[in-house]
């Protein structure tokens, strides 16, 4: 008999509603569920590819030790005694802080990333490390300057925008990174299609691209230039209106100062756009009736990434265009993850800790994983000899990661959940699988309450 059931595509942050059609564990076909309230029907081929996934005789089914270079499966009553007596082994013999706990992308995809956070409250080791180090730390460290914490990524208004700058971000690919926006290339055009105009900034030119009114190449890394010729040109204008946060905004003579000696004509050679295109721009962003400006990891992943963001969010805010409707606005989830969120550590002060070895510092009760290798290989009170992993292959997603891959093989007990054996759970002495997407049903935590 054929059933069908509604579930979420949780590969990306989308969510995605879809319609799965089975017979028995057999998966038919997976559609677009039109009455989702965001997607309203559109999927992308990540979505019907997780049939392929749920079927795929290598997605791991039952947990499995390691035994020698191979892998033997075992029940889940031995392999959480393995999994948990062997970090207790350390725990009691090194102190708390000689396990460290690794949480992957995809764990934000899921409400399961409140067990690993759980088992991090109870662990209370220093040595935590994500996927966020090396993919958004800037944007957070922004929001926690300026909004009081790193919960709080606002979040463009695409549906009612008339102007929208896109900074290095590909929608059209990601389907709006922090933004939530199912089938974002077909949003793009509609605000073309009402007479609004799209500008991409950035070096490459983009799937994205084609969905714009204009493309600004800019020189890589000058983001920061472009964005403070366009400040000092809308305050050389007078220009500047604090909308819906008049009164709730401080340091506007500070930007002030700062944007002064950033005319276009300086900014031009630095940012790689000629004076000309940066007056225009930013003339254009502040005329428009709505307007916002928008950047992901393109702009995190360089050096001056945290000024970038920051001056993103001035961007937004000196116009009129933050709080508001068709400008950069606060989510109302539909669960409060700040509530939670204030008990747990992210509520310390940047650089609260540094890094055993290289120093670096700490921030939201982790560390940068760009020092996880050393602190593995190196010894002395604190070294990591246990891991926790959910999610996550940082052999292949973090820096110098064939000196992690090493670092990962001197590992006293490593506990993985994972439903495959990676380049980096290949490392670990016990695997413990969840079942597929299809099996469950999820809601998507992190992402609303942003």
């Amino acid at each position: 008999m054929t059933t069908t059931v509604h579930r979420q595509c949780t590969l990306c942050e989308a969510h995605c509603g879809i319609k799965v059609e089975s017979e028995g564990t057999r998966v038919l076909r997976i559609t677009g569920d039109p009455d989702d309230v965001m997607s309203k029907g559109y999927i992308c081929p990540k979505a019907a590819a997780l049939a392929d996934l749920h079927h795929d005789p290598d997605r791991l089914r039952r947990p499995v030790k390691r035994v020698g270079d191979e892998f033997v499966e075992i029940g889940w009553d031995e392999a959480l005694e393995l999994a948990g007596s062997g970090l207790r082994r350390i725990i009691d013999r090194d102190g708390r802080d000689g396990v460290a706990t690794y949480l992957g992308n995809p764990g934000a995809h899921s409400s399961a990333v409140l067990a690993f956070f759980a088992i991090r409250a109870l662990l209370r080791s220093a040595n935590n490390y994500s996927a966020s180090s090396t993919d958004q730390l800037p944007q957070h460290r922004t929001s926690h300057e300026m909004f009081g914490t790193l919960a709080i990524l606002p979040v463009p208004d695409i549906d009612r925008t008339d102007h929208m700058l896109v900074l290095g971000a590909n929608p059209a690919v990601s389907n709006g990174s922090v933004m939530t926006a199912p089938g974002a290339r077909h949003r793009l055009r509609v605000i073309v299609e009402r007479g609004g105009h799209v500008v991409v900034v950035d070096p490459r030119r983009t799937e994205t691209v084609a969905h714009a009114s204009e493309h600004v190449q800019i020189r890589p890394g000058g983001d920061p230039f472009l964005l403070l010729g366009m400040l000092h040109t809308i305050f050389d204008d007078g220009s500047v209106d604090l909308g819906a946060v008049a009164g709730k905004t401080d340091g506007l003579d500070e930007l002030e100062e700062l944007v002064r000696p950033w005319t276009p004509e300086r900014a031009a050679p630095l940012a790689g756009v000629d004076a000309q295109t940066i007056a225009r721009l930013a003339r254009e962003f502040a005329a428009a009736p709505s307007a916002v400006a928008y950047g992901r990891v393109g702009v995190c992943q360089q050096r001056t990434g945290t000024i970038t963001h920051w001056l993103i969010n001035a961007l937004n805010v000196v116009t009129g265009n933050f709080d508001r409707a068709g400008g950069m606005m606060a989510a109302t989830p539909a669960i409060d993850g700040l509530g939670p969120l204030g008990l747990l550590p992210v509520t310390r002060k940047w650089g609260h800790r540094r890094q055993r070895v290289s120093g670096l510092e700490g921030y939201a009760d982790e560390f940068p994983v760009a020092g996880f290798a050393d602190e593995i290989l190196t010894p002395g009170k604190g070294q990591v000899r246990g891991l926790i992993s959910y999610a996550g292959n940082p052999v292949l997603s973090t820096p110098d990661g064939g000196r992690l891959d090493e670092a990962l093989a001197e590992l006293e007990h490593y506990v993985a959940v994972d439903m495959y054996i990676t380049e980096t759970t290949r490392h670990a002495h016990v695997i413990l699988p969840p079942v597929s997407h299809l099996e469950r049903s999820d809601v998507d935590f992190v992402f609303p309450a942003v």
